[in-house]
């Protein structure tokens, strides 16, 4: 497997990878799979001013694994993520401010990983934060991870909204309403043996449990999961491309003047491995 030069991001999560071009992205036969051992190892990589265009990043996530795809963009699978009023997925952007894990309220496996590449940051703010949920569950107690190994969550897209929207229109209540809620394990095993803890703002309430009472574990567990010293924030430049791993790290957009121009084009690998 080829070597890959790294320097670390923070104490807990984060690697920028050092002396990588665009060559080696997209001919190397080895960077793949190197490239994925590290994604599992650190949790996010950083590709600083690489300056990837739509096609280059396509192409290179296509070598990571099979790619999600978009209505609505000019490729397919790149979703241009900005407030621009002729962006059809504009409104529910602004939930991305929330700790979250993409997938939770598809029917299907959640995305392997997401890749972001930014085009046009912000003035001030927008940074992106991450955060481990393998280490939240690993911070447990014995007693908890017994007691929480238990435990469903019922995830909604009203869950979501209502952050955003807190005072919502009997219109917004009803295509809310329309969407699937989803119910998962809050430890989520995976097959490679680890465990992660399944949570953030999709999360509605716990199955058998007061709600009340079951939202404050949730937000209490979030709290922990994601207090300063655990939390790796990336303040972007123009032509910095992230990668993150989905299924064991939260993430969420940092506050910016959303009349302001800001966009990154954000790509998805897919995942084959259902929260159970």
């Amino acid at each position: 497997m080829a070597a890959i030069a790294t320097k670390k991001l923070s104490e807990r999560i984060g690697v920028e990878l050092l002396d990588i071009d665009r060559e080696r992205l997209l001919h190397d036969d080895e960077f793949p799979d190197a490239c994925l051992a590290a994604l599992a190892e650190h949790g996010v990589l950083l590709f600083r001013e690489i300056h990837l265009d739509d096609e280059a990043q396509v192409e290179f996530c296509r070598r990571l694994g099979e790619l999600a795809r978009f209505r609505g963009y000019r490729l397919p699978e790149v979703m241009e993520i900005n407030f621009e009023p002729s962006n059809r997925n504009a409104e529910y952007f602004r939930s991305n401010d929330g700790w979250h894990i993409d997938g939770c309220l598809d029917g299907g496996p959640p995305p392997r990983a997401g890749v972001l590449t930014a085009r046009v940051v912000a003035d001030h703010g927008g940074e992106t934060e991450f955060a481990s949920s393998y280490a939240a569950y690993e911070a447990l107690s014995e007693a908890e991870k017994e007691q929480y190994a238990k435990l469903r969550v019922v995830h909604t897209f009203e869950a979501v909204q209502r952050r955003s929207y807190p005072d919502p229109t009997p219109k917004q209540l009803a295509e809310w309403a329309s969407r699937p809620m989803r119910e998962h394990p809050l430890v989520w095993e995976q097959r490679s043996g680890r465990r992660s803890l399944v949570f953030g703002h999709t999360a509605s309430h716990i199955v058998g449990m007061d709600r009340d009472e079951g939202r404050a574990l949730l937000a209490g567990l979030e709290a922990r999961a994601t207090a300063p010293d655990k939390v790796l924030r990336h303040s972007w430049s123009v032509g910095d491309t992230v990668i993150w791993d989905n299924r064991g790290l939260l993430h969420r957009a940092c506050a910016f003047d959303r009349t302001r121009p800001r966009s990154m084009h954000r790509t998805t690998l897919l995942g084959d491995e259902p929260i159970r």
